[in-house]
């Protein structure tokens, strides 16, 4: 117990009793409303974003808490190649903390210290993906968000006055080609899903063929007048 130290203005004031005492405002928690007065009170999987001081990449943080303590992590990061490395020491050190110890850990970058806190406000506030979901979700579902192949969803795009736009990256995969019609405007694309044909070629196909099975186009590519290679022309 603590020792209250109270100052002579307090120890003189008579005691006025407060009326009312209904605690705290009940948040949305994987089909409840609870009111939570613990960290051992928060079970919810969210997300949040963060970005470094100098704004040169940033992190997309998922976590699956149960009963307050971090069951699951999943750290996504772009633009540093620093920060990758730093997501790898975050993921040992972000499950199994509970997330007022995850809040005040190092996370190693700034980007990934800040979705930190971002998401500890969608958590405790109530605002996370399993609000309403009875039960929540099982652990490991923050890889549905990676999709087959278990790869980030990334988008890439490179633009300039004088030469337009440039597709690199779609959430389907790697941009291959990109069709332009008759006013060599953007119609369509040609991709590669680089995560089924890793697993592909895991699983013993030649990689010329788990190439070519990946293939997918986007848009009117087939009836474009012309193609071409966005990382070279």
């Amino acid at each position: 117990m603590y020792n209250y130290v109270y100052t002579s203005d307090v120890k003189e004031q008579c005691v006025v009793r407060k009326g009312c005492d209904h605690g705290p405002a009940p948040i949305p928690e994987e089909g409840k409303w609870v009111k939570s007065k613990q960290i051992t009170d928060i079970s919810a999987l969210s997300h949040g974003i963060g970005w470094c001081a100098p704004q040169q990449g940033a992190c997309k943080l998922t976590l699956n808490v149960k009963e307050g303590v971090i069951e699951e992590a999943l750290v996504e990061t772009i633009g540093c190649s620093g920060m990758t490395h730093s997501a790898a020491m975050a993921a040992e050190i972000l499950q199994g903390k509970t997330i007022l110890e995850a809040l005040n850990t190092d996370l190693v970058c700034d980007a990934i210290n800040v979705a930190m806190r971002e998401i500890f406000k969608q958590l405790v506030y109530g605002r996370s993906q399993t609000a309403f979901s009875e039960g929540g979700l099982p652990i490991g579902s923050s890889l549905d968000d990676l999709g087959k192949g278990l790869r980030s969803q990334v988008g890439t795009m490179f633009a300039t006055k004088v030469k337009g736009p440039r597709y690199l990256e779609m959430a389907e995969g790697y941009v291959l080609k990109v069709a332009l019609d008759n006013n060599d405007e953007i119609c369509g694309y040609q991709y590669v899903n680089l995560g089924k044909m890793m697993d592909a070629i895991k699983k013993g196909v030649d990689p010329k063929q788990a190439y070519e099975s990946c293939i997918g186009k986007y848009g009117r590519f087939d009836d474009a007048p012309k193609h071409i290679d966005p990382r070279k022309e």
